[in-house]
């Protein structure tokens, strides 16, 4: 089998797992092609994260505006409530939680980022961005409204063709070649020796995850069946061949079709389900959020940075606008909220580095909560437009 043929997970997993084994026996000069291979990576991520916002944030914004009729505006707010929800269920039970299972820090002078740690760069080439995390986050909002609010849409072609340019960058460059990133970074990680404590801490946080995702499931259907006057589990099992779906295909956008007809078979207004379903799968990702959330809270604690209540729920609300942006393709929602962690809980690229191979490692399990919420959300719309059908 080719190697592009292999899916992304898979291909992050023989990443992991080469640079664990390869790190404890192969020199220092190999492990330095990677580490050189990491920082031009990491610089180029550097310099790409304001672009990726503004190209995907503006345009997204825009769009929403042109077309802010009522269902809209309803369906646009309940996605976005969700996710919020999802983002502050996540926190207050990860804070309840992490404490007790990841147990002390570890000694960051022992795992340091590549361009600093035992493993040197032959080279590095300097990429600062054209701008600052926040500088491309104001520009998009201001850009995205004036284009919600003017009557031309000269200016939202243009953008909408940069966000093609940025999603095919996303697809075709960053996304192929964060394996190797991966791949460079477990290598370092193996040579310093901390590689059983990162192994551990990703075990311990996707089974966290895993069980507050199923909660949230349960949670969503109980408010909607409450509202729409409908059995919450039995609308709940309706929707699991969409989430078995995209459990395969990790993409909202491909399980679309999957998802449309489940929605159907909870007895959706045709009408309402085919424009709730797609629209959501674009801006509802609540199972994205509650990762991002999760996995920053557990790195936090596993780096000994101290955890800022204030920060982080400006961080939730921000990441939650930053969703409707996210491309629909594997790993899409990550690359779209890095800057947004960067800039507000400070990583650094070893930490984005771990958030990126954690995240990746349960993208399909993410995708699976965002399309099956999407039918909760399909069982409010039906009800708030007065159309459920007997």
């Amino acid at each position: 089998m080719k190697l592009s043929k292999i899916p992304l997970l898979g291909r992050v997993v023989i990443a992991i797992v080469s640079g664990i084994i390869l790190g404890q026996f192969v020199p220092v000069w190999f492990a330095r092609i990677f580490a050189t291979f990491n920082d031009l990576f990491g610089n180029f991520l550097s310099f790409i994260i304001p672009l990726i916002i503004l190209g995907l944030v503006a345009p997204a914004i825009g769009e929403l505006g042109k077309g802010a009729g009522r269902l809209l505006l309803i369906t646009t707010v309940i996605a976005y409530m969700s996710t919020l929800f999802s983002g502050f269920f996540t926190f207050f039970s990860c804070q309840a939680v992490f404490p007790n299972i990841i147990t002390g820090a570890i000694d960051t002078g022992s795992v340091q980022s590549i361009e600093e740690g035992a493993v040197k760069t032959f080279f590095s080439i300097g990429m600062p961005p054209i701008m600052d995390v926040m500088s491309a986050l104001i520009l998009s909002f201001c850009i995205g409204i004036g284009l919600s609010l003017i009557k031309g849409d000269t200016l939202q072609k243009a953008f909408s063709d940069f966000r093609d340019i940025v999603t095919m960058i996303i697809r075709t460059v960053i996304i192929p070649l964060l394996p190797i990133y991966i791949f460079g970074m477990f290598l370092s990680i193996s040579i310093t020796g901390q590689v059983y404590s990162v192994i551990m801490l990703f075990l311990k946080v996707i089974s966290v995850i895993f069980v507050l995702h199923i909660l949230l499931l349960v949670i969503q259907y109980v408010v909607a069946g409450a509202i729409s006057r409908r059995h919450p589990l039995k609308a709940l099992k309706t929707m699991l061949p969409a989430y078995m779906t995209a459990l395969g295909t990790a993409s909202s956008a491909a399980t679309i079709p999957v998802t449309l007809q489940c929605a159907l078979n909870n007895k959706i207004n045709p009408s309402i389900a085919s424009f709730v379903i797609p629209l959501c799968a674009t801006i509802h990702l609540a199972g994205s959020v509650m990762k991002i959330v999760g996995f920053s809270l557990a790195i936090m604690y596993f780096f000994g940075i101290p955890v800022d209540p204030g920060t982080f729920i400006g961080f939730i609300f921000m990441v939650g606008i930053t969703m409707i942006a996210a491309p629909g393709v594997p790993g899409g929602a990550i690359m779209a909220a890095i800057g947004i962690i960067q800039s507000m809980l400070g990583f650094d690229e070893q930490m984005i580095g771990l958030m990126i191979t954690v995240y990746i490692a349960v993208d399909s399990f993410g995708t699976a909560c965002n399309v099956t919420g999407d039918g909760a959300i399909a069982l409010i719309m039906d009800k708030s437009a007065g159309t459920s059908r007997t």
